[in-house]
């Protein structure tokens, strides 16, 4: 029996090399660590970059191949009005003012209706590259996963509202798994931050000079560090808008607060004023969704700390609401006992 002991080792042995080196296994031992990575913090974000990205990718090749024909439609109603006015100035007598100005007035009317009906139409100067360039492409893959919707740039081609659908539907739960792992990755940060404040503070260091260590005190983060942490962020949010977008501070700071509540009216949308936008130089578009998209982690974290807080105040309300009770009902049984005392 000894001898036969080390012949099953190797037995053994060999039989988990040839299962560690069959290819299949290889093949699924990576699949298993890649989707445990996936579902970490760190993957998620990765994630969700790569997922944007891809789909920026996606929509410049399927859209950018198909111009807007409210372009070309402007282009030659200009062509047609400059060629009135030119027949209106070898027509009409150019020392009759009043007559030239009233028909001039006229032609200039019509190519004002025909643009305020092309900018209803999404018509707004650029053409198909300007508009759907990698960085302005991958702002709409942001706002169609995230929920935002601006509105101020559509598919146009079939291809385009169907992959536009399927992006959305996949897109959306991975955004909502992105939101919250982001969420509680921030919070724990913050409220590690916080709590070493907090135990550096003037108030706990009179505890300690108590010799109150026995048990430490129970540490939440209060909801104005929330408020304060979102304020500072929009208040960035605002000046880096008013100074690049041209906008004003009021207008930035309602930009900032319907983007990251998610609200998205599309009255105001990054990359409309921007002076490189029509160079072809778009980094700061690329600077507004890492800002929007870290805005709502942000947001996440928010949620996660204030429902925490929730949660304490409630268990401290059932708490006191039990001593309450435990302690009306000790007064009641001394009562009773008092009275019986007092027959006898």
């Amino acid at each position: 029996m000894r001898r036969g002991l080390p012949g099953s080792v190797r037995s053994r042995g060999s039989s988990t090399s040839t299962v560690a080196s069959d290819p299949r296994e290889k093949l699924q031992d990576c699949c298993r660590k890649l989707v445990a990575f996936m579902c970490t913090q760190v993957g998620v974000g990765g994630l969700i970059v790569g997922y944007a990205v891809v789909g920026a990718i996606a929509f410049m090749h399927i859209e950018g191949d198909k111009d807007v024909p409210e372009t070309d439609k402007v282009n030659s109603t200009r062509y047609r009005i400059a060629l009135r006015l030119w027949e209106l100035t070898t027509d009409e007598n150019v020392f009759n003012e009043s007559a030239w100005s009233m028909r001039a007035n006229e032609i200039l009317k019509d190519f004002q209706g025909n643009v305020a009906e092309a900018v209803k139409k999404g018509y707004d100067t650029r053409n198909v590259n300007e508009r759907w360039s990698f960085p302005a492409a991958l702002m709409f893959s942001l706002s169609v996963f995230t929920m935002l919707g601006y509105g101020n740039m559509v598919p146009r081609t079939s291809w385009g509202k169907l992959v536009t659908v399927v992006y959305a539907v996949f897109g959306i739960p991975l955004y909502a798994l992105y939101f919250m792992n982001m969420g509680n990755v921030l919070a724990q940060v913050f409220r590690w931050v916080y709590t070493k404040v907090y135990i550096y503070s003037v108030e706990d260091r009179h505890k300690r000079m108590e010799g109150d260590m026995s048990q430490g005190p129970r540490i939440v983060v209060p909801s104005t560090a929330c408020l304060w942490v979102m304020g500072a962020y929009i208040a960035t949010g605002s000046f880096m808008f008013s100074a690049w977008e041209d906008w004003t501070y009021l207008d930035s700071t309602y930009f900032c607060v319907t983007s990251l509540c998610k609200i998205g009216f599309g009255d105001f949308v990054p990359g409309a004023n921007i002076s490189e936008s029509k160079s072809g130089n778009q980094t700061k578009l690329v600077i507004n969704f890492v800002y929007i998209l870290l805005g709502m982690g942000l947001m996440a974290m928010c949620y996660n700390l204030m429902r925490e807080l929730v949660r304490v105040k409630m268990r401290d309300f059932k708490e006191n609401i039990g001593i309450c009770f435990e302690v009306i009902r000790l007064r009641a049984v001394a009562c009773y006992r008092r009275r019986r005392s007092l027959d006898y």
